[in-house]
C-alpha cells in the first residue's frame, strides 16, 4: 500500500474505533436522522458519530460539504438538501421556475448518483392564488422532463407533503390526494411522495390508511410529534409505533428520517434513542 493511500485508511479505522458498535436492531427499516433532533450546541462530527453509535444508516438534508463527515461515520447522504428541487414556497408549481430548475435537476440527479445519495427533496410551491389543477399540471410537466434521467440514474425525486395549517401557509401540496395525483400522473418508479407524518396528520389524520392505500407513491418518511413536532412518543398524539409496524409490513425499503424538535427540558440524546426503539419493530 503507497503511504498516501495508507493515511486515508488509517484515519477511518481510527473513526470506527471511537465509535462504539451499534446495538443490535431488528433493522426492518432503515431510520436516519435530520439535524434538528440533536441539541443546538452539539457538533455536527459528534451527531454523526451519535448516529453511527445507535445504528442509524444515514442523515437528511445535508450538503455535499457534509458528506465527508457522513461517510467517515458510515452514514449515507439519504435526501439532497433544498436547492434543484426549488424551495417550499417557490418551486414546481410555476413554469417561469421550470428552466432553471431542470438545469438543476439533472446536475444534482449526476452528482446524487456518484455520491451515492438516493434521494432529492422537492416541492410543489406555493398556491399564491394559482389553483390547484392548474400547479398539478405544472408539477406534472417538469416531473416529466426529468423522469427518465431519474429513472436512468437510479435516483428518487420525492416531493414532499407539508402542511399549510400551522407551518406553511398556501403551500400547495397539503393534502395526500393532490400528491398521489401527480405522481399517478408521472407514473415513474423513481417520481415519490415524502410522507411527513406530522404535516399528513394535521392536514388529513388517517395515516395508517393513507400510507397502506397509497404506498406505491411514496419514497421516503419524516416524522414528528403532534402537536409541536417534538419527540414520537406518549407525549403525543399519533401511535408511532403502529404506524411503524404498518410501514414495516409493506416491505418498505427506502429511509425513514427522524424529523422532529427535543421539547424544552428533554435530553436530545435520550429522546433519539426511543425514537429509534419506537421505529425499530
Amino acid at each position: 500500500m503507497r503511504r498516501r493511500d495508507f493515511l486515508p485508511a488509517v484515519a477511518l479505522t481510527a473513526a470506527a474505533a471511537q465509535t462504539p458498535a451499534p446495538p443490535p436492531r431488528k433493522g426492518r427499516l432503515k431510520q436516519c436522522v435530520t439535524r434538528g433532533v440533536f441539541a443546538h450546541d452539539m457538533s455536527f462530527e459528534d451527531t454523526c458519530r451519535t448516529a453511527a453509535r445507535l445504528g442509524l444508516k444515514g442523515y437528511d438534508l445535508e450538503g455535499p460539504e457534509q458528506w465527508p463527515m457522513l461517510k467517515k461515520y458510515g452514514l449515507t447522504p439519504t435526501m439532497w438538501p433544498p436547492g434543484p428541487g426549488g424551495t417550499i414556497s417557490d418551486a414546481l408549481n410555476r413554469t417561469e421556475n421550470h428552466a432553471p430548475l431542470e438545469k438543476a435537476m439533472h446536475q444534482a440527479l449526476d452528482d446524487a448518483a456518484a455520491n451515492g445519495v438516493p434521494s432529492i427533496i422537492t416541492f410543489s410551491g406555493n398556491r399564491q392564488g394559482m389553483a390547484d389543477a392548474e400547479g398539478a399540471d405544472n408539477c406534472v410537466a417538469f416531473l416529466n422532463r426529468v423522469k427518465a434521467h431519474a429513472e436512468d440514474k437510479g435516483v428518487n425525486i420525492c416531493m414532499e407533503l407539508l402542511n399549510s395549517k400551522v407551518n406553511h401557509k398556501d403551500y400547495m401540496f397539503d393534502h395526500v390526494a393532490w400528491g398521489v395525483e401527480v405522481m399517478q400522473r408521472v407514473n415513474s418508479p423513481r417520481v415519490k411522495i415524502l410522507f411527513d407524518i406530522y404535516h399528513a396528520q394535521i392536514m388529513d389524520g388517517d395515516i395508517v390508511r393513507n400510507i397502506r392505500d397509497h404506498y406505491q407513491w411514496i419514497g421516503h418518511f419524516h416524522t414528528g410529534g403532534n402537536p409541536g413536532r417534538h419527540e414520537i412518543d406518549e407525549t403525543q398524539e399519533l401511535n408511532y409505533r403502529f404506524i411503524a409496524q404498518a410501514i414495516a409490513e409493506l416491505g418498505f425499503t427506502g429511509y425513514v428520517a427522524h424529523e422532529y424538535w427535543p421539547a424544552p427540558g428533554r435530553d436530545a440524546i435520550a429522546s433519539l434513542e426511543q425514537a429509534v426503539r419506537i421505529f425499530d419493530v
